[in-house]
């Protein structure tokens, strides 16, 4: 795990000081003020001008860098531009390169799982970013799945089509916002067999149900299906939850609309089956852990 910090620490700050030092000694200040003016000691300056340091060709040969030092260094050197209106210059020019820009790439480089998010990787310093909310959503559904493998008795509620969990994106729209197993979960001889880690868009039968039963008002957030039978159905309600039933041989976002609106407290769906249909269960839950444990109660 690598910071993008880190990058500008290991490859932009010593690129960017050897390159300003060097511009401010050839206008004719000594190292010590050169040293002042950049809040560093005379040896480090000594080793940026004579080439000491390990510089980053990419930043070396990027002409807004370059314009940046030599505007820098003329604004220092004749004393028109203070070290700290420097410095608010400097910050502002990394800031810029972070947010998909070159010092994104090179920590693209060093992080590539951030290549899946797309566009959205640069948005890693920002707290309402995809990336975090997809990270919290996939680490949210690991605990679900671990939840359901340490229940003895899950595969006794797994449908003959398997079960999965999954869990969106707050702003949800399509399959591609739905977390799950990839695969499904499995009854493999008395053991829940988990095939891999959670994944974005591998699930479309669970993830349909979820996107079905909040655009008909639900702010569930995780849904996990089970096999369909009355008396996992009434031990739910028994246990507080509210179920409604809809119609699995209707078109499923107006079926699942339907009957929420019939019941718009539901947290239980289920159907009971139809022309090549098998009954399920599905348990809607705030998150992924949330709707393990309310099937782990059974």
């Amino acid at each position: 795990m690598k910071f993008v910090e880190e990058v500008v620490v290991d490859e932009f700050l010593p690129t960017f000081r050897s390159m300003l030092a060097e511009a401010l000694r050839e206008r004719g200040l000594t190292q010590s003020e050169v040293a002042e003016l950049l809040g560093i000691s005379q040896s480090a300056v000594s080793k940026y001008v004579h080439g000491e340091v390990e510089r980053n060709d990419r930043l070396l040969s990027d002409r807004r860098l370059r314009e940046l030092v030599e505007r820098l260094a003329e604004g220092l050197a004749s004393g028109e531009m203070s070290p700290v209106q420097a410095l608010v210059e400097a910050e502002v020019f990394v800031r810029r390169l972070e947010q998909g820009d070159l010092l994104a790439q090179l920590h693209e480089a060093e992080m590539p799982g951030l290549a899946e998010y797309g566009d959205d990787r640069f948005a890693i310093h920002d707290p309402e970013s995809t990336v975090r909310a997809a990270e919290q959503v996939l680490a949210s559904l690991r605990r679900g799945v671990r939840i359901l493998e340490n229940t003895d008795d899950f595969p006794e509620l797994v449908p003959a089509v398997g079960s999965n969990l999954v869990e969106c994106l707050p702003e949800a729209e399509g399959i591609e916002d739905v977390a799950a197993v990839p695969g499904r979960i499995l009854d493999l001889e008395g053991t829940t067999a988990v095939p891999g880690d959670p994944e974005f868009g591998v699930s479309e039968h669970v993830a349909s149900v979820l996107l079905a039963a909040r655009a008909g008002g639900s702010d569930a957030r995780a849904a996990l299906n089970v096999r369909y039978d009355p008396e996992i159905v009434e031990t739910l309600t028994d246990a507080g939850y509210t179920a409604v039933a809809f119609d699995a041989e209707r078109d499923l976002t107006e079926a699942v609309a339907d009957a929420l609106a019939e019941s718009p407290d539901a947290d239980v769906l289920y159907q009971t089956g139809g022309f090549g249909v098998e009954p399920i269960v599905y348990v809607l839950g705030a998150d992924g852990p949330t709707a393990a444990r309310a099937v782990r109660e059974l």
